[in-house]
């Protein structure tokens, strides 16, 4: 797996993005996450925006994260926001969302952010097996989603 650093509006990203779109629309059906992201989001020194491609440079996997401070939406001062990650569905059970998570706490760190933070759902219980056993705990709920009640948050510190 090769990761790269894109940006949020690459043509690769903008595919997996609305992959990962429709899948969230199947298994809520309410059109995908409506959160506002911006390309400026992700990038350097405030984020960074990941894609993996497999040896015949096909873009397989992604995630991104973007900076969070103290705010309305219950950030707090430091927080590196997890966003969009996802594996294409025929590479998935091979640790390439693992990969991608550390690749993303590892630039979060070195950017000065203490904490990752990240907001999943009820009907994603792979992805909240895939944060609990890396590390993360739940948190106050935070961001668009924080009144939903199949809204689950979670943070890691990255000290």
């Amino acid at each position: 797996m090769n990761i790269r650093r894109v940006p949020f509006d690459h043509p690769d990203a903008v595919k997996l993005n609305d992959e990962v779109q429709a899948e969230y629309h199947e298994r809520y059906g309410d059109g995908g996450d409506a959160t506002v992201l911006d390309p400026s989001d992700f990038r350097s020194p405030n984020g960074v925006y990941l894609i993996a491609y497999d040896e015949s440079d096909r873009p397989v996997a992604t995630g991104g994260w973007r900076s969070r401070d103290r705010n309305g939406e219950g950030n707090e001062d430091g927080d590196a926001e997890l966003k969009r990650m996802y594996v294409i569905r025929e590479l998935r059970g091979r640790g390439l969302a693992r990969r991608m998570l550390t690749a993303l706490e590892d630039d979060a760190r070195a950017a000065g952010r203490v904490r990752m933070v990240l907001e999943t759902g009820t009907e994603q219980p792979e992805a909240i097996a895939l944060y609990t056993s890396s590390g993360y705990e739940p948190c106050t709920k935070f961001g668009y989603y924080r009144f939903h009640e199949n809204s689950r948050c979670y943070a890691k510190p990255l000290a």
